[in-house]
């Protein structure tokens, strides 16, 4: 139970860091730099331009947001998780209301600079929700369920998304914000495949005399079999056992942990896979 409650805890800590995050990075980088971040955020940003161009109105960021939030949001409820997206609304939310609060303030007036470092700050906003099991609403809910649909890293499907929303920016706004905001979004993308591992899938392979043990430890832990081919070794001629294993990205200290403390010669490669068919067990967002 505590365990529990200090999980929750740590979970709302981070929801309330990333969210400051990314209403600073909207304050200073974003609108310094006329960018559309893209996703909800983006259209949110491309609403209140319209409005203060066209209509010479200023529009509240937080009700917008929450509006085009609606459908992605009930993607979530409906097939993601409850839990998981009553902590993404709550994202939204207060990255909605720090957005308001927080005055502009302009770091730099260099475009790319901005299109950078802001898109540096929004991906490591994103990244450090995901990592606590929420997202940052918009898009990252559309990426998620199909991530888990299909067993693979989508957010480059979302990059093109993301990248169609500016073109459409750049033919209200001008070319040259769109194309700053595409730098924008794919520095951000890089930064979340880099901190974000859930869908990114390793081959273990592990060379081992405790085959079956390490093997129950791995099913265990990742709930991933494992199969083991029996061999020698090249140089003594022991008896030596291979144990082939997929699991995702974030597992594989975990595993490592496991061969380790089964104590043993033990030999680990771990590959990056780019592609696989099969069943693959993907622990449900809580």
């Amino acid at each position: 139970m505590k365990e529990k409650a200090g999980k929750e805890v740590k979970r709302l800590l981070v929801m309330i860091i990333a969210s400051v995050i990314l209403a600073v990075d909207t304050q200073t980088f974003v609108r310094t730099g006329g960018l559309i971040p893209g996703g909800a955020m983006g259209l949110t940003v491309l609403i209140q331009g319209i409005f203060d161009k066209y209509l010479n109105l200023a529009v509240p960021y937080t009700p917008v947001n929450i509006i085009l939030n609606a459908i992605p949001v009930y993607i979530g409820f409906r097939f993601i998780g409850k839990k998981f997206t009553w902590h993404s609304l709550g994202v939204i939310v207060m990255t909605g209301i720090f957005t308001d609060l927080i005055p502009s303030v302009v770091i730099t007036y260099d475009p790319l600079l901005i299109a950078i470092f802001g898109g540096l700050i929004n991906g490591l906003a994103i990244a450090l929700c995901l990592n606590v099991d929420c997202t940052t609403g918009g898009t990252d809910f559309i990426s998620i369920f199909l991530s888990q649909k299909n067993g693979t890293d989508t957010f480059d499907i979302i990059l093109a998304i993301n990248a169609a929303i500016l073109i459409t920016a750049g033919l209200i706004f001008g070319w040259d914000k769109a194309l700053y905001s595409i730098i924008f979004q794919y520095a951000s993308t890089e930064v979340i495949h880099v901190l974000y591992k859930r869908y990114q899938k390793q081959t273990m392979l592990i060379i081992t005399d405790k085959p079956q043990e390490i093997a129950d430890k791995i099913y265990e832990v990742a709930h991933h079999g494992a199969t083991i081919f029996k061999g020698s070794g090249g140089f003594a001629g022991e008896d030596r056992y291979l144990i082939y294993s997929v699991v995702s990205r974030d597992e594989v200290k975990v595993v490592m942990k496991i061969v380790n403390e089964a104590g043993g010669t033990a030999f680990i490669n771990a590959v990056r896979t780019e592609d696989f068919e099969g069943n693959f067990y993907h622990r449900p967002n809580t």
